[in-house]
Parts: C-alpha cells; sequence; structure tokens
C-alpha cells in the first residue's frame, strides 16, 4: 500500500477496491470495515451537532480519542502492510486494530483528567505512537513515514543541531506527551481537520460518486461543449472541474471522470499522454475551484482565522486563470492538429441532462448558499448529504437501494480512513516543530539565509513548498509551511496574509502534475495507458499558469480580491491576454491568427508572459512586443495561403 501513488493527495484518495483488502462487498472483513466507520461517523455526527446523551455532551478531548482509535483500528483492517500483500486481513493485523481502539478507548475514559489535571499515560502514549507510524507508512510509503518518524524525534535531539535548527531539547517521554496527550500533537489542529473541519466532505464525496455525480457533470459539459473543436478535451476541463470543487479529491476525480473523457478524448485523436495531462491537470485545479473548493478552503480559513467566503472569493481569478490557460491551450491543440468536436448524435441533449441530473444541481445551489450566505461551515455539508440522499430516490437510476447503500457506506469509509491515516500522523512533526520553538528560528533563519532579501526568502520557500508537496498531501504540506514560511514571508516584505497563504497552497500543489512525483499525472498515465513521465511533463505544460500566476497575487493582492482593487482594471486584460499567447506559444496556434512557426513560439511565449506581468511598464513592454509578434504570425499565415 505505502508506494501507490494515489495516496499523496491534497484532500483524499480514491477509494477503489484494488487499493484496499476489503475483498468481496459483503466479506466478514467489509462488514466489520463498515460497522467501525459507522460507530465513527456515528460519533461524528453526535459532537459536531451537540447532540447529548443524559444531559451529557462529548468533550472534545472524548470525540478525538474515539475517531482516532476507531479510524486507526480501520486502516489495519482495510490497509495492506506491503505493497500488493495478501488480500486477507492477517491475525496480527488484527491484533494491532484491537490494541489501537482499546488504547483510545481508555484515554476517552480518561478524558476528563486529562483537560482538568493534565493527565497522561507514557507507556501506552509510546504503543499508540508506534501504531500511528505504522498506519502513516500503510497510508503515505516510505519517505511519509520517515518524516513523521524523523522530525517527531526531533525534539529529542533539537539541542544538537546548528544555527537556526537549534531548537529547545526535550526527553523522549516528555515528547511522546506532547505528541499524543497536548494540543500541540494529535489533540489539536491536525485531528481538528479530519474529524470536524473535512469530516462532511469526505462523507458528501463518498455520497455524490456513489449516485453518479461524475456521470452527470460529465453529460452537462458535453451537451454545452461536446460540438466544438477538441470537444472532449474542453468537456474534461469543465466535468472534473466542477465535480473537483465538490468532491475536493483530486484522485477520486481522475478515476471518477477520468475514465470516461481520457477514453473519449484518445477515441477522437488527442494522444494518450496529452489526454491524461489534460485530466491531470484539470482534476488538480479542482480543488481550488470555487464555489466550494473542498476541504482546503476550511483548512485556510481555520488557519488564517478568517471567514470562509474571505477564502472562496479569493480564489475566484486565481482558478479563472488557471482555467483559461488549460482551456486556452487545449483549443490550439485542437486547432493545430485539425481537430473536431464530437459527432451531434453522441452529444446529449441539454433540457435532458438538466431534468436528469436536476438534484445535482440543486445539491449544487443549496450547498453553495448553505456555505456562503448561511455560513453553516461545519453543518453545510452533512445538510447536503441529507438532502442528495432524499432527492436519490427521486429517480430509479440514483435510488440507494440497500446494497448500493453499503457500498456506498464502504466507500465513505475508505475516504475517511486513508485521510485520516494520512492526516492524523502529521501531528507528530507539527508537535516537534512547536514546542521545540523551532518554527519561529526557522522563519529567522529563512530570512537571514535570504541576506534580508524578499525575492530570495520567496525562492526558498517555493523549492520548500514543492517538497514538502511531494512528501504527501498538499493539506499537510500546508499546515507545516503555514507556521514556518508565512510569517517569514509576511514579516519580511509586508505582503498580505492571504495572497501568502494562497501562494503556498498552490506550489504545495505542483508536486503532484510534475516530475518526479506527478502522482496526478502517474495515475492518469495508468488510466491513459501512457508513458508516466511523458504524461507528466505534458501536464507541467498545460498547467504553466499555476507555476507563474502565484508569484503575481504575492506581489497585486488584488489578484486575490485584497485591498484596492483598481489595479485590476488594466491588469486582469493583460494577464488574460497575456495566458492566450502563452497557450498559443506552447501549443503553436494563435486564436484567430493560425499557426505559429517554431522560430516564433518561443518569442511568443515570453512576451506573454512579459505582458501578463502585474506592473505598469513590463505590460506596456509586453503589449508592443506582443503587437509586433502577433503581427509576424500573421504576415507568416498570409504568406503561407498566399503560396
Amino acid at each position: 500500500m505505502g508506494q501507490t501513488t494515489a495516496h499523496q493527495e491534497q484532500g483524499t484518495v480514491e477509494p477503489q477496491s484494488d487499493i484496499t483488502r476489503l475483498g468481496n462487498l459483503f466479506s466478514w472483513q467489509s462488514i466489520l470495515f463498515v460497522a467501525l466507520c459507522c460507530v465513527g461517523l456515528g460519533m461524528g455526527v453526535f459532537y459536531i451537532f451537540g447532540f447529548t446523551f443524559q444531559g451529557q455532551r462529548l468533550v472534545e478531548a472524548q470525540y478525538y480519542w474515539i475517531f482516532i482509535g476507531i479510524f486507526s483500528a480501520a486502516a489495519f483492517i482495510a490497509l495492506p502492510a506491503t505493497k500488493g500483500g495478501r488480500s486477507k486481513v492477517p491475525f496480527y493485523d488484527l491484533i494491532f486494530a484491537g490494541v489501537a481502539l482499546g488504547v483510545c478507548i481508555y484515554f476517552f475514559m480518561n478524558a476528563w483528567d486529562m483537560v482538568i489535571i493534565g493527565w497522561t499515560h507514557v507507556p501506552l502514549g509510546i504503543l499508540l505512537w508506534a501504531l500511528m507510524l505504522e498506519v502513516s507508512r500503510r497510508s503515505g510509503g516510505l519517505p511519509f513515514f520517515l518524516v513523521c518518524f524523523l522530525l517527531g524525534l526531533y525534539p529529542v535531539v533539537a539541542h544538537l543541531f546548528p544555527g537556526f535548527f537549534e531548537g529547545i531539547p526535550y526527553a523522549f517521554p516528555n515528547t511522546i506527551e506532547a505528541h499524543i496527550f497536548r494540543s500541540e500533537g494529535m489533540m489539536g489542529i491536525t485531528t481538528k481537520i479530519v474529524a470536524e473541519i473535512i469530516l462532511g466532505f469526505l462523507v458528501f464525496a463518498g455520497i455524490l460518486i456513489a449516485t453518479g455525480a461524475g456521470d452527470f457533470f460529465i453529460d452537462l459539459a458535453n451537451s454545452t461543449f461536446g460540438r466544438y473543436r477538441g470537444g472532449p478535451a474542453k468537456v474534461a476541463i469543465v466535468a472534473s472541474g466542477f465535480f473537483g470543487s465538490l468532491s475536493g479529491s483530486i484522485f477520486s476525480n481522475i478515476a471518477g471522470t477520468g475514465t470516461i473523457t481520457i477514453r473519449t478524448m484518445k477515441k477522437v485523436g488527442y494522444p494518450p499522454h496529452y489526454a491524461g495531462a489534460i485530466e491531470a491537470c484539470a482534476s488538480t485545479g479542482g480543488v481550488l475551484m470555487p464555489p466550494v473548493m473542498g476541504a482546503i478552503a476550511f483548512v485556510m480559513a481555520v488557519t488564517i482565522g478568517v471567514d470562509y467566503r474571505v477564502v472562496v472569493l479569493a480564489a475566484i481569478i486565481p482558478s479563472f486563470l488557471f482555467y483559461l490557460g488549460l482551456m486556452m491551450q487545449v483549443d490550439a491543440y485542437a486547432a493545430r492538429a485539425g481537430l473536431v468536436g464530437m459527432p451531434r448524435d453522441q452529444i446529449p441533449e441539454f433540457r435532458k441532462v438538466i431534468k436528469k441530473g436536476w438534484p445535482y444541481l440543486s445539491v449544487l445551489i443549496f450547498l453553495i448558499w448553505g456555505l456562503l450566505v448561511m455560513r453553516w461551515e461545519f453543518y453545510a455539508p452533512w445538510y447536503a448529504c441529507i438532502l442528495m440522499i432524499g432527492l436519490s430516490f427521486l429517480q430509479r437510476n440514483t435510488w440507494l437501494t440497500p446494497r448500493r447503500s453499503f457500498e456506498t457506506l464502504r466507500q465513505i469509509g475508505v475516504l475517511v480512513t486513508q485521510t485520516s491515516a494520512i492526516i492524523l500522523p502529521i501531528a507528530f512533526v507539527v508537535s516537534a516543530l512547536t514546542i521545540t520553538g523551532v518554527t519561529g528560528s526557522v522563519t529567522s533563519g529563512l530570512v537571514g539565509l535570504g541576506g534580508g532579501n524578499l525575492f530570495l526568502v520567496i525562492l526558498f520557500g517555493m523549492v520548500a513548498c514543492f517538497i514538502m508537496g511531494m512528501a504527501g498531501l498538499a493539506i499537510v504540506a500546508y499546515i507545516f509551511l503555514a507556521v514556518t514560511l508565512a510569517p517569514a514571508i509576511i514579516n519580511l516584505g509586508g505582503l498580505n496574509t492571504i495572497a501568502v497563504h494562497f501562494f503556498i497552497v498552490y506550489y504545495a500543489m505542483l508536486s503532484v502534475i510534475t516530475p518526479p512525483v506527478g502522482a496526478a499525472a502517474f495515475l492518469a498515465a495508468t488510466i491513459a495507458g501512457a508513458k508516466p513521465m511523458q504524461t507528466s511533463f505534458t501536464a507541467m505544460r498545460l498547467g504553466i499558469v499555476i507555476y507563474f500566476v502565484p508569484l503575481f497575487f504575492l506581489f497585486q493582492p488584488a489578484l486575490v480580491l485584497q485591498g484596492d482593487l483598481w489595479p485590476l482594471i488594466y491588469l486582469l486584460p493583460s494577464i488574460i491576454v497575456g495566458i492566450c499567447l502563452i497557450a498559443a506559444g506552447l501549443e503553436g496556434y494563435l486564436l484567430k491568427v493560425g499557426n505559429v512557426n517554431n522560430w516564433l513560439r518561443l518569442p511568443l511565449v515570453a512576451a506573454g508572459f512579459i505582458l501578463s506581468f502585474p506592473a505598469v511598464t513590463t505590460t506596456i513592454i509586453g503589449l508592443l512586443l506582443s503587437a509586433g509578434i502577433t503581427a509576424l504570425v500573421w504576415m507568416e499565415n498570409r504568406r503561407a495561403v498566399t503560396a
């Protein structure tokens, strides 16, 4: 299980049976797994909605221990110890599951003493620490395990490190106390993220997948864009964007919509690696696309301390620019390669699609209303789940029969279990960096390493974002860098807080489409039957906007709707035109002009970048260069027509 690329994501992981060992739908391990998950989800609803039992509510620590115990036990049942491991659950994993659950139940029974008098139990804490490290290895692979293990032990040797890596030392028992029993560790932000903030969205994603929302969004995009040149590629972009925004999962998105869109793209003439790259990019951008944005928006809102709607509004322009660049490139490729739209008889009728899929649109509108108007940040996805289940009974094809209901519960359980298994262990890293005080020294150290130069600090930050993104989930990378890198950039340059945090999230996401890891591109390549590295490099080219736009809104916060918005009057048009020119140069076709000769492609890309750079001087220079190069492209095409 450890090394599979589908476990390194920005939110969740694709719950397919081939990456678990649950076996047949009604196998004993599947029934046990679903039973555990149902108890865990029930406790989550009980706590989040503030229900009482005999006049008593669960305190935070009680709920956290039950959640950790149940889904750690579920992880030992569902996740094999080795990649391609045995399909049946061995006896030792049942022992591990029982021990993890038993220890957490014991801690649950003593939760009040933990809160009131600081009660701890170091031997059992060490046992749970070891079990959680094994969970991290199964969910995120050996590299992720080493990150959690080695950085988790950092407090023991913190005094031995030089320079700004030196921290306050802690004995091993004190380190375990902090990791397991204190708010800096497992009783803090990491458990809160998975057990409270994103739990409802994981359940919502599972219900969406089970009721066929992916097929609806594909049909909707087909009815709208299918008839245009390169239609299937544009359908993939639109469908994956909307479905990703709702589900918050890159890999669920690729596996859910990509199995259809990639096949269709290949059928009309897109090479396998290009089709896979399109789907990888579209799915990656979906988790940061309004109106919902999945779990990452809530994590950012909690971390920054702002309202959820502020994060959603800030994501509008960056998301639009990313998908604009992607659309322009696939259109240019289709024009240059002579690819046409889908046959009319294969395009579903828009009215019939809406008639069939109105429940999904209703739930989407309700979710947006609940999040942005009613501000039900924690409750909206749960209410949307209830609405979706109710509406599913209105149509035969979405009816949640007993069998499908059980399958849905198992799918939700896998989503929650795998996400928990890769987020919970990062508590050891957060705890180690917090209790040693090294976060502050790293912040000042980055400033010192950059010589007080803001641009060097940002460069080091870009590298850190990319490396952390390779280590695991983008959420994990964001949590780590939000407490280390963000203060350094904000304090040194006086930059906008929201712009800095968006910068970190975008660059942490780059690793899922960028070699050598490229987990999203690799998964899409598997579905497309293409070479993984070729697909990943193509995804880099298609997703070019995500590589430089974060730098733009870092220095011009108007692009994330912060501060003075007047610069958008000239900034937005210049960036849009610049992105169109960059896409034309990369793909060799300029919209409404014609093919771009090879010797003009690089100058066109450069002119587009200069034009899009958010400064008046560069905009003027870029405008003059772009006009000149565009004129050359036009003349070359006229000459070719005449000849």
